[in-house]
Formats: C-alpha cells, sequence, structure tokens
C-alpha cells in the first residue's frame, strides 16, 4: 500500500507540472517540430511573429548564386528550425522582396532571400540556385547548427516562383514551395510532389493566372497537397509590398509542411475570404 502511494503521488506530480509549465507531452510526442506559441489570426496578419530575428549578409563570392542575406530567430533554446530560400524575379533583386524575409523568419524559420547570379537568369537557374542556398545554408553558413536540414523549402517570385517550381521538381525531399506570381515557359508539373501553394494576382498582365499560376496549380499531381490563391485586382507586382494574405497563407503553409503543426490547418481549410480574394481553391481536407 504504502508503495502504492508513492506511485499515485510521483503520477500526480507529473501531471501537475506538465500543466504549470504549459506542456503536453502527449503533443510534443506527436510532432517534435512544432515551433511558438498557438497560433491566431492577429498574429499571423501582424508584421512581425512571436519570434526575436538577426540577420547576416551572404557575399557574393560564395558558389551557386550571387549572395543574399540570411534572417534566423535568435533564441538557442526552442532547438532547430526549417528553413526557406526564396528568389526575386527578373531583372529584381532581393530588396524588391525583402519585407518576407523578417516576417517569415519571426514565425520560426531559417530564411535566405539570395541574389541571383545575374538579373536576367532563367526559371530553370534560379531553381538550381535555391538548392545552391539550401545546400549553403544547411553545410557551410555560420546558422547551419540552428537548421534541420531535413525541413527544407522553396518560395519565390515571378521568374523566381517558376523556379521554385524547378526546385521542388529536381528535389522532391523539400517539404513546401510557395511560388508567388510564377512565371515559366513549362506548363505542366505534373511530376512534383512537393506540398504547393501558388498565389497569382488576378490583374497579373506579365504571367496571367490563366496560362501561368491557375495553369501550374491544375497540373500539379491530384495526390500532392496544394492550393490556389487568387488575390482580388493584384498585379504582377504584388509580392513586391506588404501582402497580408500572402504572407498569412504564406506562413501557415510552411508551418503545416515544414513544421508538421496541424495548428496551421485552420487557415489553410477553408482557406481565406474577403474582398481581397479572387478564389481560393485547394486539396482540403488535408490528410
Amino acid at each position: 500500500m504504502h508503495h502504492l502511494r508513492k506511485v499515485f503521488a510521483a503520477a500526480v506530480a507529473a501531471v501537475a507540472l506538465s500543466v504549470t509549465v504549459g506542456v503536453s507531452p502527449a503533443r510534443a510526442a506527436d510532432n517534435p517540430y512544432e515551433r511558438g506559441p498557438n497560433p491566431t489570426l492577429a498574429a499571423l496578419d501582424a508584421s512581425r511573429g512571436p519570434y526575436s530575428v538577426s540577420t547576416e549578409n551572404v557575399s557574393s563570392l560564395v558558389s551557386g548564386f550571387g549572395g543574399g542575406v540570411i534572417y534566423y530567430p535568435t533564441t538557442t533554446s526552442d532547438g532547430t528550425f526549417g528553413a526557406v530560400a526564396i528568389s526575386p524575379g527578373y531583372t529584381a533583386t532581393w530588396s524588391s522582396l525583402s519585407w518576407l524575409g523578417p516576417r517569415i523568419a519571426s514565425h520560426g524559420f531559417v530564411v535566405i532571400g539570395i541574389e541571383t547570379n545575374t538579373l536576367l537568369d532563367q526559371p530553370g537557374q534560379r531553381g538550381d540556385q535555391l538548392l545552391a542556398a539550401l545546400d549553403y545554408l544547411t553545410r557551410s553558413s555560420s546558422v547551419r547548427s540552428r537548421i534541420d536540414s531535413s525541413r527544407l523549402a522553396v518560395a519565390g517570385h515571378s521568374m523566381g516562383g517558376g523556379g521554385s517550381l524547378e526546385a521542388a521538381r529536381d528535389r522532391p525531399s523539400l517539404q513546401a514551395a510557395v511560388p508567388l506570381a510564377p512565371w515559366n515557359l513549362t506548363k505542366s508539373w505534373s511530376g512534383n510532389r512537393v506540398p504547393t501553394l501558388i498565389v497569382g494576382g488576378e490583374s497579373d498582365s506579365i504571367a496571367p493566372v490563366a496560362t501561368h499560376s491557375e495553369l501550374f496549380y491544375s497540373s500539379l499531381n491530384s495526390s500532392t497537397e496544394k492550393a490556389y490563391l487568387e488575390l482580388n485586382n493584384a498585379s504582377h507586382f504584388f509580392p513586391q509590398s506588404v501582402n497580408t494574405p500572402t504572407a498569412r497563407l504564406a506562413v501557415s503553409w510552411l508551418k503545416r509542411f515544414v513544421d508538421n503543426d496541424t495548428r496551421y490547418d485552420q487557415f489553410i481549410c477553408p482557406g481565406p475570404s474577403g474582398l481581397s480574394i479572387e478564389e481560393y481553391r485547394s486539396t482540403c481536407p488535408l490528410s
């Protein structure tokens, strides 16, 4: 009886401790990649997420891409993070998308915004450079110890978005791809198996959604998790300034598929709505 009382007391103490510190042992065991507090719409729509972010410049002398900027959570107490490489579009530099770096990193990712080898690089070249940037992040960068090299993603704008489709096709081990107003002469991506979120602009005259974003989305294999967000009356250049619907869904997509964090399902399924949204399609419910 004395032994049973000791066992019972130990069990009660363990439960009390888990309640006190707010830890769910079952949840932690189910998903060791979960990072950050429970998400809210307000938190996703804010200019910064829960993590403080530091930056580091990358020299143009690195191999495989043209340098860039790394954004990373300053904390070392939450373990490693997933990583995302992002490419600008044709004739553009990283500065055209730089708001995305700290925005995404502040939700618990290491982000590298790349400069391309030349401003005229085509989607295939940009795809190769995105993968080279991920390799640099995980193998050579000063923040490599902060990164889980099994949880990587790509994104990009215009030809950079087309490049993210190329990178996802060439490296199916990637966990997510987020092409923004993507441009590519290749129209079928049925071989891609990476969960892909495509965001297009209804009024895009450079990469019209009917011949680019919508076509790319439809071509993706139906067994692959995918979503398509079309922004009402948005031009080709919507990613070049702060765009809340894009940020909200992109962060949710990355959290869901890079971190396996099902807390973000609520922002993907049924998905965004409102005056700024022209259309939303997805493979909901997510498996």
